[in-house]
């Protein structure tokens, strides 16, 4: 059963967002913001709105297909006194792996460049990467909250002053389509799959 409502999101490069939400891509990677309260990332939330963030983007952080679309999105108008959200997502699986050449393996399935996902595998080389698998769904109207001081930070987690009501929640891709996707990835990392 889907929420109405969240409190909790967590924040992505704008770009990254938009390709979850176009269905273009369903995993996320991490090891950690710089300033986590534990210093490494933790899926501590299940379920989440997607926060999507403009620092740090840059065009040669991503696959070449890719860099036109934050070459629009940067040129769009936006009101820095204000978050948009438009798309919820829930944590479907969490893979860790600990093999560089893994980390390659899943580039057919990310935005990003090889070289810039691998420096998140480097960073904290002692820890394993998590790859994020995510149902991403649109929420029926996007919803504007005003930004406030505290959701400043490269941390990944925020606690949104007020519920953001989601609506009615549709998913991006169909659940034919993701576990197509899901099987893809996995079968990338040499993992058993499950039927589509």
């Amino acid at each position: 059963m889907l929420p109405s409502q969240c409190q909790v999101a967590l924040k992505e490069w704008a770009v990254t967002v938009q390709a979850l939400s176009l269905g273009q891509q369903t995993l996320l990677v991490r090891k950690g913001g710089i300033h986590e309260e534990s210093k490494d990332f933790r899926v501590i939330h299940p379920e989440f709105l997607l926060y999507p963030t403009f620092e740090h983007q840059r065009e040669d952080l991503l696959q070449p297909e890719s860099q036109p679309a934050l070459r629009e999105l940067l040129a769009q108008p936006r009101d820095e006194g204000q978050i948009n959200f438009s798309h919820y997502a829930r944590v479907e699986e969490l893979i860790e792996i600990s093999d560089q050449e893994k980390v390659d393996d899943l580039s057919p399935h990310y935005i990003w460049t090889k070289a810039y996902a691998q420096s998140r595998f480097h960073w904290k080389p002692m820890l394993p990467l998590a790859v994020i698998l995510l149902r991403v769904y649109r929420m029926e109207q996007p919803i504007a909250v005003p930004f406030l001081p505290e959701y400043k930070g490269c941390t990944s987690w925020v606690d949104i002053l007020a519920d953001v009501p989601l609506g009615q929640l549709q998913p991006v891709l169909s659940d034919e389509k993701f576990q197509h996707r899901v099987n893809e990835i996995k079968g990338s990392l040499g993992m058993a799959v499950g039927a589509n």
